[in-house]
Order: C-alpha cells, then structure tokens, then sequence
C-alpha cells in the first residue's frame, strides 16, 4: 500500500465532502487546532484496545450509546448526566444477565457531524446545503446557517473538551444514586404492555442487583462508587477528516500515530469505499476503528477492509459494527461472520440495530419500532451463536431525556406521539424508560450465552 501520513487522504476520492468556500480559512483553523492539546490521551487508547481485544474473545461485552447528533447547545450538565446515566444504568443490567464486564462507550465529545443521503435539501422551493451537523453547519434553513463554517471546527473541539471534563468529573464518582436500582424510574415494568412474567422477571433482577451492590459494598468496607472507578471510552464517526487529522500526532514512548480527538472513531455506511480517503485515514492510526456495515456490504468487500484496517491482524484494533435491518440479518450476516471466519480475522461484533429499521410515518416523521430493534439485536446473538461466533457488543442511538421519537416499548409510545416531545435534529433516539427496557431485555437474552471463558 502507499505510504500514509495524517493528510494522505487527500489524494483520495471523498465522500460527504464538505464544500468550504475559503479554503485558506479551513487551513488557519487546521493549524490551530494542531496547536491545541489533544481530548484524549494515547493510555486510555491502548487500554481500549486491550479491553476490546478481550470483548473479541467473549470475556466482556460493549455498550455503545448516545445522541444520533450532538449540538453545541446540548453541552449542559444535565443533558451530560442524563445520557451518562443511563448508560452506566444499562450496563449494571448487562453485567447481572451477562455474567462478564461491560464496556461503556459514549458516542459523546465529538459526534457533531453526520453524514447525509443528499447533499441539498428543498423546502418552499428554495433549496439549500443539508445539514451536516454543529462540526460543518447550522441546523436553521438559512443561507447564513447552511453555510459550511470552518469555526465550527474549534467551536466543537472547545465544547468536546468541556463535556469530556465534565464527563470524567462524574466517571470519578458523581453517579452515587446509579448503583441503587430500587431509585431508578422503572414505572414502565408496571405497564399493561409488559407480560405478567416478563414484569416478575424485572423486578427479581431489579431486586438480585440491588443485593449484590449492596453486598459489595459491605464486603469491601466503601462505597460501591469507590470500588469500581467508572472507565468511560468516547466515540464518534470520523466523517470530518480535516477535524481527525488536526488532531492526529505521535507521541513520546509509543510507535505510530493516534488520533486524538476519540478514543474509538468509526467509518460509517457512506464512507467506507476502499479505495475512498476514510479508510485511508483510518488505517493509518493505533486506535482501534469501528466500520459500519449494512446489509449491502459482500462478504469479500467485508474482509478486504478488515485487510486493509487491520492488516497485522491485532488483537482489539478492528470493531465492525453491522447494521442490516431487522428483516435482513438472518440472511445477510451470516457469509459476512463466515467470510471473516476463513480469512482468520480478529474483529469485534457489534450489533448496532437502529440504522436499518427507521422508517417513516404517514405524515413523514423519522421513526424506529422498540420491538424492530429488540428483534435486530436477537438474531443477531441467534446468527453468532450458531456460527461459533460473538456477539461482542450493541450500538444504540439513545437519550437520558424524556424525548418520544421511537414508537412503541412498555411506555406504549405511538404515532400520535411523536411530536409531543420530538428533539432529535437527525435520527430518532430510545429515550430513557426505552434504553433501560432494552437493556433488561438484551440481559435476558444474554443469560442463556455460556459463561465468559477465563483468560
């Protein structure tokens, strides 16, 4: 392969390319953000990697989760402890049903761009740029806003480094209440859509959780946040190369380059072409790189990018994140996993069970169906588990906040619903009750794996 650097990308074709207007403006604000101290360190990239290259083997699972979109307005510590809390919530459910240790990944600090289907959007006849997320433009249909602004770049940097900061202030003990389950909202258990059994089965977990924090804290003389520090791991698509690549550096003692803006960046659907400048990018990093594919991928395409990714083959450096539907999974999974099987590649699974079931209603809103997406994530640990393979991880588009944007769930959200509380300004999230369902529903089926295998 050619030889890499931080900018070789740009000899290669880009998609969801963002059409700056000046670009000695995009250069002066690359070269500042060169010069600005990076948001993540390469330890907590390397320890990642570690963690995750154990997930590969079974021994512990990912949960990734957070908003489709970040905004600069989002950057409030009620909305960050939100979100925070109910992954750390979801993840104590996954270790009681999973029997192994979670890794929790936040799609936070960083996810302010996103990718779009058409690079223009008409409304009343006048057509402007789409909107790429607080990274590259405005959401407001205004020329103004829809311009591509390269500020954006430091603007979202100075507001990841706040969230981070704050983020780490709370992973150091600031979720006390977290480790109660009898305090958390778990009215929706009480709901007529949840089955008598299903409801009982809740409660016991609910019941055998609270005991064992309790009993850990006993027997350890402190409290439970003392005994079990929180690691939190951030993430983000890696759609904005200018953005990655400002951030990008080697460091003192180590080999190589790490990009860090993330500890985890992915490629998404979009932007996954082998010969396109992401993956040029991409494969020339230490951190370890998610790649999302959909129900088009082939098997071929599917090992030929872990090939180009991964080429040593190491342990915890590849995570391919499928997306595929829950009307396709059964059929199109399977000669991916068996393709990467044969090539002897080491690659985490992760279900991410969103992308592929949104649809749209009657009057053109953005939905996801609760029971779809339950149904993804089910198949897929069918499609591991009698392919020898695993299930490693689930990837979740998702809120702390009280939004309605997906349909159905215990809470019974419909249709109707929607525009009572509908925020998102991309995709539509789970909300709280939502994620927290899911999460005792992915516990349930994960208690029927065979116990983590010992290192």
């Amino acid at each position: 392969m050619s030889i890499w650097s931080p900018i070789s990308w740009k000899t290669k074709p880009i998609t969801q390319d963002v059409r700056y207007e000046d670009p000695k403006e995009v250069e002066d604000v690359v070269a500042a953000l060169g010069r600005l101290p990076p948001l993540v360190t390469s330890w907590e990239v390397e320890r990642l990697r570690e963690l995750l290259a154990e997930a590969q083997q079974g021994r512990r699972f990912l949960l990734q989760g957070g908003d489709c979109a970040e905004s600069l307005s989002d950057c409030r510590s009620d909305i960050i402890t939100n979100r925070q809390k109910i992954i750390l919530q979801m993840s104590l459910v996954l270790i009681h049903g999973g029997h192994r240790p979670v890794i929790r990944v936040g799609r936070i600090a960083g996810q302010y761009a996103k990718p779009r289907s058409k690079p223009t959007e008409v409304r009343g006849g006048v057509e402007l740029p789409s909107y790429f997320g607080d990274l590259v433009n405005r959401p407001e249909f205004t020329p103004e806003a829809r311009r591509a602004d390269p500020k954006l770049l430091l603007a979202c940097y100075h507001h990841a480094a706040m969230t981070l900061n704050f983020v780490r202030s709370l992973s150091d003990g600031g979720f006390a209440d977290v480790h109660h389950p009898e305090y958390w909202d778990l009215s929706f258990f009480r709901q007529a859509a949840v089955p008598g059994e299903l409801r009982e089965e809740y409660e016991q977990t609910t019941r055998k959780l609270s005991e064992a924090l309790r009993f850990m804290e006993a027997l350890g003389e402190r409290t439970v946040a003392d005994l079990s520090r929180v690691d939190f791991y951030t993430s983000h698509e890696g759609l904005n190369l200018h953005y990655e690549s400002a951030q990008t550096r080697q460091v003192p003692w180590r080999e190589g380059w790490y990009d860090l803006t993330t500890h985890l960046p992915w490629i998404g659907e979009r932007t996954r072409a082998l010969d396109g400048a992401h993956v040029e990018f991409f494969r020339g990093i230490r951190n370890p790189v998610g790649v999302k594919l959909g129900p088009s991928v082939s098997p071929e395409d599917a090992v030929r990018l872990a090939e180009a990714l991964n080429p040593d083959n190491e342990p915890g450096k590849l995570v391919l994140i499928t997306r595929m539907g829950a009307q396709k999974v059964a059929d199109a999974l399977p000669p991916v996993v068996e393709a990467m099987r044969r090539a002897g590649r080491l690659v985490l699974w992760v279900c991410d069970p969103m992308h592929g079931n949104t649809v749209s209603t009657s009057s053109g809103i953005k939905t996801r169906n609760f029971q779809e997406v339950l149904r993804e994530v089910e198949q897929s640990f069918d499609v591991h588990e009698k392919l020898g393979s695993y299930l490693g991880g689930v990837h979740f588009e998702l809120t702390g906040e009280d939004v309605t944007e997906c349909v159905g769930g215990a809470v019974g959200i419909t249709e109707q619903d929607l525009e009572r509380n509908y925020a998102t300004l991309c995709d539509p999230r789970l909300n709280y009750r939502q994620a927290l369902e899911m999460s005792f529903h992915i516990a349930r089926r994960m208690s029927r794996l065979p116990r983590a295998p010992r290192p």
